[in-house]
């Protein structure tokens, strides 16, 4: 059985093992950062383990069946994902759980699990507009058949996000004005799309539900010294941690800081991996992120077809600047936001959807290296075609 799977894993080899490298990252650091939160709540921390590997096999399961399934299979999917999305986030947004005076999740009723919609909307847009990208290139620069569509779609899932999830919808419409540049929107339609971004996030940052958190953060972050300690907290404790690390750490599960360090298993688990694994464990983390993006943009390059490259063009811009995102928070080059280190981070769907867009990446991959075959084998075939008419 396992060789059948072995056989049929097919991708580049890297990106298979820097999945499986932040996968133990994750169960090693999720392992040593709970010991609080199983206080809190009695219970154990193998009982947060023994769940957080569920979900980590649970994602590499994904990831496997996703990267089997043919990626142009993914544009027809993007169009259901999309209808479910746009809805989807609405009822978050009005009847989803609150935490922190934001509404993120929705509770699946029959197994009692949160479901964080935003996780599975970027999934749907990157890949929505990679496949209309690739179908309007003929008529790219068409406002009705093209941009309107594409302005539509980014700017519904950018305000549905943004009114509960503002650093989540950043990061995606960057993303999505990146996907945009590379399938050759024209600047003065893309000047457009940013202005009716800029409005929209200045709409969501001084009249939105949560405007007076995201003003609060923005201070705090501009000016510490002058901020109420509480509310410096969080970025305070990391600090500490990161300080506290010295260039080899402390050693793995030997965290002081997880104690005092609010989410170390989620939002700042990348402090708690400094302050363990030391410097040497923190730009080892970096540096895997990185070999990802490289892999990657080799994929991009190689791929024979626009909907390939678009489609793991996005994903991994998407992955990668949520990746840095995190990483700056904890070291304080930017405002506390909520934003999961991808793969690392305890959270269900977090990496259920994450290890769907491995996945999506392998797919693209793995297509290019059959088709790579495909011409060696042609190649091969005709050069001996050739030599057996030389020597005849």
């Amino acid at each position: 059985m396992m060789n059948l799977i072995l056989s049929k894993t097919k991708g580049d080899r890297w990106i298979w093992l820097i999945v499986i490298l932040l996968s133990v990252w994750s169960l090693l650091a999720v392992y040593s950062a709970t010991g609080t939160l199983a206080y809190k709540k009695g219970m154990g921390t193998e009982a947060f383990l023994m769940k957080h590997l569920i979900f980590i096999v649970g994602g590499i399961a994904l990831m496997y069946f996703s990267h089997l399934l043919d990626y142009r299979y993914y544009a027809g999917i993007s169009k259901i994902l999309m209808v479910i999305t746009i809805p989807l986030l609405f009822y978050t947004l009005v009847f989803g759980n609150t935490v922190n005076d934001a509404s993120r999740w929705v509770t699946i009723p029959i197994i009692n699990q949160t479901f964080q919609t935003s996780d599975m909307a970027k999934l749907a847009l990157i890949t929505f507009l990679a496949r209309t990208l690739t179908r309007k290139q003929e008529n790219i620069k068409d406002v009705k058949s093209a941009f309107l569509p594409i302005m539509g779609s980014v700017c519904a899932v950018f305000i549905l996000i943004a009114l509960a999830n503002l650093s989540t919808a950043l990061m995606l419409f960057g993303v999505s004005i990146l996907l945009l540049i590379i399938g050759r929107i024209s600047i003065k339609q893309i000047s457009l799309v940013c202005l009716g971004g800029l409005i929209l996030l200045t709409g969501v940052v001084f009249l939105g539900p949560r405007r007076a958190t995201y003003i609060s953060r923005i201070d705090t972050y501009l000016h510490p010294e002058k901020a109420d300690p509480d509310k410096a907290f969080q970025s305070n404790q990391s600090k500490i941690a990161i300080a506290t690390g010295g260039v080899f750490g402390k050693g793995p599960g030997n965290s002081t800081q997880r104690n005092f360090l609010p989410h170390p298993y989620s939002d700042f688990v990348f402090a708690l991996i400094i302050e363990e694994y030391g410097l040497v464990g923190g730009v080892g983390l970096v540096l895997l992120y990185l070999v990802f993006l490289y892999r990657c943009i080799l994929i991009v390059t190689a791929s024979p077809k626009a909907f390939g490259a678009l489609l793991a063009a996005g994903l991994s811009f998407t992955l990668t600047i949520q990746a840095f995102a995190n990483m700056a928070v904890a070291v304080g080059l930017g405002p506390v936001t909520g934003v999961p280190l991808p793969l690392v981070s305890m959270g269900g769907t977090s990496i259920l959807f994450t290890s769907v867009a491995f996945g999506i990446i392998l797919s693209v991959s793995r297509d290019v290296e059959e088709k790579s075959m495909e011409r060696d084998t042609k190649n091969t075939k005709e050069a001996k075609v050739i030599i057996g008419e030389i020597e005849e």
